[in-house]
């Protein structure tokens, strides 16, 4: 609302206060333009796969795994690049399939690209290619970013995968260009889980550590990278949230360190019973040295 200059206002000092008074009251009563919507109600999904909380994993993104598999209970894989016959294979071997999809970037390369408005497109997230995406536009009716992120779900769906691991959804603790807020966030991450609940699928919260407290309701676990090196893995670390309040709901925790040798970090991640592997960071498959 523009400001209203009191040279404008000559009939009387009276009719100028009153206009003032107007004024404020209607700034202190109107709704911020920005502000998000309430979060919705969780979605929930009994017919979908819940991992136990000790589940052996592997995360491969760079390339797409195939048979001999290592000996474990989950593979993580990029939604995109994997066919139905490869999630089929896992299955085969008794492994579970894990969708990854970048939720909150847009990435030049994939198949959906064009779909996405330039106005959407804030700056590089720091990888070749990737831009922040204006999460906040989920909230409008007729969202272009819903649908495109809705038809990436279903293709996960389509393909067979039993879980989504929804990555870059923390835009608003990063420089995107975007003056996204913690609501922002809270709305669009339900939102997702939400949906991927609605399509049978069982969904990992990444990252986004502060806002633990507010998303364990609607996620089935979650998935850190490098936790213990930057010493924030739990609640005791950070005051109000931790993965530890994923595995006191019985839900279990995927972590991923990079930089430490297993000898730094095991031992905490078994205490804490996350599920502890150093990786490659280009999560090529070239490392891999769980902890238990």
């Amino acid at each position: 609302m523009s400001h209203v200059r009191a040279s404008r206002v000559r009939t009387s000092r009276n009719l100028a206060v009153a206009v003032a008074a107007a004024v404020l009251a209607t700034l202190a009563t109107a709704p911020t333009a920005s502000a998000a919507p309430a979060a919705p109600a969780p979605v929930s999904c009994s017919g979908c796969w819940h991992p136990a909380l000790q589940t052996s994993w592997n995360w491969v993104i760079s390339k797409v795994p195939t048979a001999p598999y290592r000996k474990v209970a989950m593979y993580d894989i990029d939604g995109f690049n994997a066919s139905a016959a490869d999630v089929k294979a896992l299955h085969n071997a008794g492994i579970k399939a894990v969708c990854y999809l970048s939720a909150g970037t847009y990435e030049d390369w994939r198949s959906d690209a064009s779909q996405f408005p330039s106005a959407l497109l804030g700056k590089s997230n720091g990888w070749p290619g990737e831009k922040w995406l204006d999460i906040r536009d989920i909230q409008k009716s007729g969202s272009v970013l819903h649908s495109i992120m809705d038809a990436r779900l279903d293709m996960c769906h389509q393909k067979g995968f039993d879980m989504v691991e929804l990555d870059n959804v923390d835009g608003y603790t990063n420089s995107t260009g975007f003056s996204l807020k913690a609501a922002d966030q809270t709305y669009f991450n339900a939102t997702l889980a939400n949906d991927s609940h609605a399509r049978g699928m069982s969904v990992l919260q990444k990252n986004d550590n502060e806002q633990i407290p507010t998303l364990l309701k609607y996620f089935d676990g979650a998935l850190n990278e490098q936790c213990n090196e930057y010493q924030e893995c739990t609640t005791a670390q950070n005051g109000d949230y931790g993965y530890d309040q994923y595995v006191a709901a019985g839900k279990p925790v995927f972590q991923a360190e990079y930089n430490l040798a297993t000898s730094k970090f095991c031992s905490k991640d078994n205490a804490a019973d996350f599920n502890g592997v150093k990786f490659s960071i280009d999560l090529d498959d070239s490392t891999f040295q769980p902890c238990r």
